[in-house]
């Protein structure tokens, strides 16, 4: 299915007035769809506003829950976020690329030619009153080859990194409105995995377990985790596994106080452009170099070993 098919009801219901990212009554950075603006002010916007160079800082206050239920502080989320110019746009792009770079692009149908058989003529030219046919393989015959079918393709399209990471906070900060933070709670499953009790915290919480929620966390205990694989209105993502789709196909969003320090110094607005060199792709461009030495030294020892090997029987 194509991305654009699965993402367009879903920007759809984003804009209606029922979604909490886009709603009246939340914190909105999106511009209005009833705004009115000519063509030619479009193209002088885009063209005189970088998406990367006026960006917003905004600072939503979440209230943090014990495992209770019951408040407890409050924690400050300040991170960047797209202009309301930009902002649709910006998102959409991002959400994009991630359905479309999930596709496999391994479907592949078989043309006339690739289909076994068809080689001898079924009937003869004339005289018969049917139609001419030189092949049963044909595309008009059941069994036939399929005529502009899909063949394995590379559906993958490129985003720039600061624009994909500007989508995903400006997608967190649009939910904020609708959003807390949990105290961790790894003790109160010490004992073993109970989705039973998982399920009454979140309605403790205010949640309800029917209703989509997204759970993002540094890390999951384990018995925290298996209590909540089986709910299946509930995702739970670590900052490896979280991506645009899932923060905006939830209603509900809710982190822990280390998740969103992490939220904090990855989008923050305190972060400079330079931390965007991404110091793991350094790392394994280290890791791959140390292999490559490890290599050479490896192979320096042998030829070593016959050397002296040489010598000494000489």
């Amino acid at each position: 299915m194509p991305a654009a098919a699965v993402v367009s009801p879903l920007l759809l219901s984003l804009s209606s007035s029922s979604s909490p990212f886009l709603s009246s009554s939340s914190t909105s950075f999106f511009p209005p769809s009833s705004a009115a603006v000519t063509p030619h002010a479009a193209v002088r916007t885009r063209a005189a506003v970088s998406v990367l160079r006026a960006l917003r800082a905004e600072a939503a206050t979440l209230p943090v829950l014990s495992f209770t239920g019951e408040k407890v502080g409050e924690v400050t989320l300040d991170l960047k976020s797209a202009p309301p110019s930009t902002a649709r746009a910006v998102v959409h792009r991002a959400i994009i690329t991630d359905r479309q770079n999930a596709r496999r692009g391994t479907a592949s149908t078989l043309t006339r030619g690739e289909v076994r058989g068809g080689g001898r003529k079924p009937y003869q030219q004339k005289k018969t009153g049917k139609a001419r046919r030189g092949s049963q393989r044909t595309p008009l015959r059941p069994g036939g080859g399929v005529v502009f079918g899909p063949k394995p393709r590379d559906w993958s399209i490129k985003i720039n990194r600061k624009e994909k990471r500007l989508a995903i906070s400006t997608a967190i900060v649009s939910a904020a409105k609708d959003a807390f933070v949990v105290e961790e709670f790894e003790e109160a499953f010490a004992s073993g995995p109970k989705t039973r009790d998982f399920v009454a915290a979140l309605q403790r919480w205010g949640l309800d377990p029917k209703q989509k929620a997204m759970f993002f966390a540094t890390d999951f205990d384990d018995n925290v985790r298996l209590s909540g694989r089986n709910i299946g209105s509930l995702k739970m993502l670590t900052p490896r596994t979280l991506n645009l789709y899932d923060i905006l196909d939830a209603r509900k969003l809710f982190f822990t106080p280390a998740a969103v320090d992490y939220l904090n110094s990855r989008y923050g607005t305190s972060v400079s452009d330079d931390y965007y060199t991404d110091d793991e792709d350094d790392g394994e461009e280290e890791l791959v170099e140390q292999e490559a030495e490890e290599g050479t030294t490896a192979d320096a020892a042998p030829d070593a070993t016959e050397e002296g090997e040489a010598d000494s029987s000489s």
